[in-house]
């Protein structure tokens, strides 16, 4: 067994965060904790503007936290930057790529710093993101960037992978080839990928688990198929004077005359009897997309704001 991969399995956390804040003059990132297992794809959802970008910045050590500690594959960002990034790969959208140079060429150089580079790996890739290894960067079009930019950082080998909104502006077969090589890069338990999305859907079909994220503010995380047993949706039609059960995570989203939409954080099936005990007709009792949890999670994070 190799030192990296002895070292990576003494720890029980590939990225910690702990109290961690950072305040700019419109934007405030509030007392954010955050572990995230090694060996999994982990999802972190949030609206644009809601902290996604500033929090994996403070991870790899581009932004520093007014409070707060940040540990990375069992290292402390703040003082071990040089030894915790070799094992990084990060991946936003500011990242740009030298324009009159081919992507053969990007390849030259990135795997001049890294003894870790992989050349079949690379020229797997090539292929799979139908890239040109001769091609100049000033040709490629938005998504073949994109790929190229992973292709980059993927065929480092890296242990942890951070990427802020990769498949954004992709179109839908190039944004699931990126998602597909994801999948096939956790099949090495070992590795780990942190992916940022506003898009549930894609952060639903490769993650985990998933954390949500809105203004500043960590909302919920969980495993992604907890999160789905967790939720539920309730129609029904009620009597004149109806009050609802007193069950937790129960609440009201709309009333349209005699019905009644109510969400519920904490499903069991045994809270279906309490809602007919309480006078209402059950008339459907239905799961909830990740999309719809995440939506709803936010209103309420929201409203507890305003309280």
């Amino acid at each position: 067994m190799s030192k990296t991969l002895a070292a990576f399995r003494q720890f029980t956390a590939a990225i910690s965060l702990r109290g961690i804040s950072k305040t700019y003059q419109h934007f405030r990132l509030e007392n954010i904790d955050l572990e995230i297992e090694p060996g999994k794809v982990n999802g972190l959802i949030g609206p644009n503007g809601a902290g996604k970008s500033t929090t994996m910045r403070i991870m790899v050590g581009l932004v520093r936290p007014d409070r707060g500690s940040v540990s990375i594959l069992g290292q402390p960002i703040s003082s071990r930057q040089a030894r915790v990034k070799r094992d990084l790969g990060y991946f936003s959208e500011d990242m740009r790529l030298y324009k009159s140079e081919t992507l053969g060429w990007h390849m030259q150089f990135v795997r001049s710093f890294y003894s870790t580079w992989d050349n079949e790996y690379a020229r797997q890739l090539i292929n799979r993101f139908g890239l040109s290894a001769e091609q100049k960067v000033k040709g490629l079009s938005h998504g073949q960037r994109v790929k190229a930019m992973l292709l980059l950082i993927l065929a480092r080998r890296p242990q942890l992978l951070i990427l802020d909104e990769p498949t954004n502006g992709l179109d839908p077969v190039a944004k699931q080839e990126v998602l597909t090589e994801l999948m096939q890069i956790v099949n090495d338990e070992t590795r780990t990928i942190l992916y940022s999305s506003h898009h549930t859907q894609d952060v639903e079909q490769i993650s985990d688990t998933v954390t949500f994220i809105d203004r500043g503010r960590l909302l919920a995380t969980n495993n992604r198929d907890d999160f789905l047993d967790r939720w539920r949706r309730f129609k029904l039609h009620v009597p004149q004077g109806w009050q609802p059960p007193a069950i937790d995570g129960l609440r009201l989203e709309s009333t349209l005359g005699n019905l009644r939409v109510m969400t519920l954080d904490g499903y069991q099936p045994a809270i279906e009897g309490q809602l007919k005990l309480s006078g209402a007709t059950l008339e459907a009792s239905e799961a909830m997309s990740l999309e719809e949890i995440f939506v709803t999670a936010v209103k309420r994070g929201r409203e507890e704001i305003c309280v």
